[in-house]
């Protein structure tokens, strides 16, 4: 008996080296995923086969395909094996901690991540979150934070960066603002009062290149959150680019109005960022998870500005 039940119970270690052949379609890209030899995930998956007694794989010069049996078997296990994560994923943040401290930027945190939060807390009501607002990189073990929403690019040291969405940025102001100041083409916008974001010092220069344009522009008011231009623009102090997501309140209200209607993708880009020494930690990558879930669901609903 004990035999037969360790034969029917193969390694978790075999399991998910055949699960991540099955899934990738060869022994190198599974040996990269699981951080392990090629040797080492070939070795398991023949154990498997052996102890089965079956073959799994049909192995050929152009790589490897599953068999009748194996396509099966992977099928089979496959919701196991979630089942498995699920559980050990659970059992960690109640075991190793159930608290989040989340740096978030000013205004997409208040703007976009907050009022999707009640989602994140419903599911998963075992977490806290701690927040904590932060503008560019910083130490997270002295600060002590586990993630971080970032924009910017995939180069913060240490960390694990996971891509979340672009930014798009077009050119508003006041509708009041657009009447007393007409604008029939992109180079007109240049005559107006330009207000500048401190975080991206080049966006107006690199907007104007996004038409073809290289003009020479004055100095303007600067500041050092979306939220604080938005309601310089609505002043009708002048235009300013923006990410339309952000403001999505202001155009349904007509507060604002495109002053010209052309985006352009910013240079930099919204990431989850966390520490290597946290990129496992269960809350982080349950949140991890769901915001990219969000942002998947907020993109398919054709959201403009992403």
């Amino acid at each position: 008996m004990t035999s037969l039940s360790r034969k029917l119970l193969p390694s978790t270690s075999a399991l998910a080296a055949f699960d991540s052949v099955a899934r990738l379609g060869s022994f190198s890209a599974a040996a990269d995923e699981l951080a392990l030899t090629q040797g080492a995930i070939s070795r398991q998956v023949m154990s498997l086969e052996e102890q089965l007694g079956v073959r799994l794989f049909e192995r050929g010069a152009r790589g490897v395909s599953l068999t009748t049996e194996g396509s099966a078997y992977a099928k089979s296990i496959a919701a196991a094996l979630g089942e498995i994560r699920s559980a050990s994923l659970q059992i960690m943040t109640k075991t190793h901690g159930n608290t989040l401290n989340l740096a978030m930027l000013p205004t997409f945190g208040t703007r976009w991540l907050l009022p999707r939060i009640p989602d994140f807390v419903a599911n998963h009501p075992e977490i806290t979150i701690n927040f904590a607002t932060r503008i560019g990189q910083f130490d997270f073990e002295r600060e002590q934070l586990d993630m971080a929403i970032h924009i910017g690019q995939a180069d913060w040291p240490g960390a694990e960066s996971t891509f979340l969405m672009h930014e798009m940025v077009a050119p508003v102001c006041s509708p009041q603002f657009l009447s007393a100041h007409p604008v029939e083409k992109g180079e007109d916008i240049a005559a107006l009062p330009l207000l500048h974001m401190a975080s991206r010092p080049g966006a107006w220069g690199h907007w104007f290149e996004s038409l073809g344009l290289s003009l020479a522009l004055p100095q303007g008011m600067r500041f050092e959150q979306f939220s604080s231009v938005a309601q310089a623009c609505i002043a009708g102090l002048g235009v300013a680019l923006m990410p339309l997501f952000l403001i999505d309140n202001e155009l349904k209200s007509k507060q604002l109005v495109k002053a010209f209607d052309h985006q352009a993708r910013s240079p930099s880009s919204y990431y989850a960022v966390a520490p290597l020494s946290r990129a496992n930690h269960a809350p982080v990558v349950l949140f991890r998870d769901w915001l990219v879930r969000q942002v998947e669901a907020y993109r398919a609903a054709g959201t403009q500005g992403l």
